[in-house]
């Protein structure tokens, strides 16, 4: 818990924790049964799938659209072939795409589990393919959008709220190109650092700069190097456990009823 207040809730099988930070996103309970280099390749895999479901589609409306001396020639030339023939821009491409991607994620979460799975990819891979035969859209969208939809299953915590961003993100990559995504991560690391919950600052422990706090974010330390909570949940007591192991009281002790670890305790800095 690390400090933390839990609620729970009657009807729903989840339990809140509260201050809640964004880097928690990006950790599971698994993290802290395994070895802390496979932990801290894992989350670092999640960051990179956060970074792919957020900015791949304004990305390469970006490039195909504004900056194309970005794309290496031939990846330039295929991508222009397969776009030919196509009645949209490609703005408008991507936000169809995109479009269709949502509706088949809400409708597989509306189903039954094992049904909603099936049509989320039978589905996703049915309508793309029959798009692209239509000319509609191009092959480079739908691959583009594919990657996208697989990158947001891996931070299931923030899916909902990278889908929102990722329409903001195309908006502007639209209309200003990589000036335009610029602008966007401007403002939302504007927002992100102002945000508090219950106290605790969102971004802790980057924004405000924590050293001590480090050992538990992309990067998982080992276990028995992590020996304090995080000071941005500001806990009662930092140590995670006594730094001396529980051992049976002496004749004395139990006459005075304190032990003398309890005493070195009270006056722990």
């Amino acid at each position: 818990m690390e400090g933390r207040v839990a609620v729970a809730v009657d009807g729903t099988p989840f339990v809140m924790t509260m201050p809640m930070l964004f880097i928690e996103n990006f950790q599971t309970a698994e993290d802290y049964i395994s070895r802390s280099h496979y932990a801290t390749s894992m989350r670092i895999l999640r960051l990179i799938a956060f970074t792919i479901s957020l900015f791949a589609p304004a990305l390469y409306i970006a490039f195909t659209t504004f900056h194309q001396e970005l794309i290496p020639t031939t990846l330039l030339f295929t991508t222009a072939a397969s776009s030919e023939g196509i009645p949209f821009p490609a703005p408008v491409e991507m936000g169809i795409m995109m479009l269709i991607f949502e509706i088949l994620r809400e409708a597989g979460v509306r189903m039954p589990r094992p049904i909603g799975q099936t049509i989320s990819i039978v589905g996703a891979l049915v309508m793309g393919e029959a798009a692209v035969q239509a000319g509609i859209v191009g092959a480079p969208v739908v691959i583009v959008v594919a990657i996208t939809a697989v990158s947001s299953f891996a931070i299931p915590f923030l899916m909902d709220a990278v889908s929102i961003i990722r329409w903001f993100l195309l908006i502007l990559a639209s209309t200003m190109g990589n000036l335009g995504i610029t602008v966007g991560v401007f403002i939302l690391l504007v927002h992100l650092s102002s945000l508090r919950s219950f106290g605790a600052h969102y971004l802790a422990p980057l924004a405000p700069f924590q050293r001590r706090d480090l050992k538990d974010t992309a990067v998982r330390a080992p276990l028995w190097a992590m020996h304090t909570r995080p000071r941005a949940t500001n806990p009662q007591d930092l140590k995670r456990q006594r730094s001396n192991p529980p051992r049976n009281p002496s004749s004395s002790e139990k006459a005075t009823g304190v032990r003398n670890h309890d005493k070195e305790q009270q006056y722990d800095p």
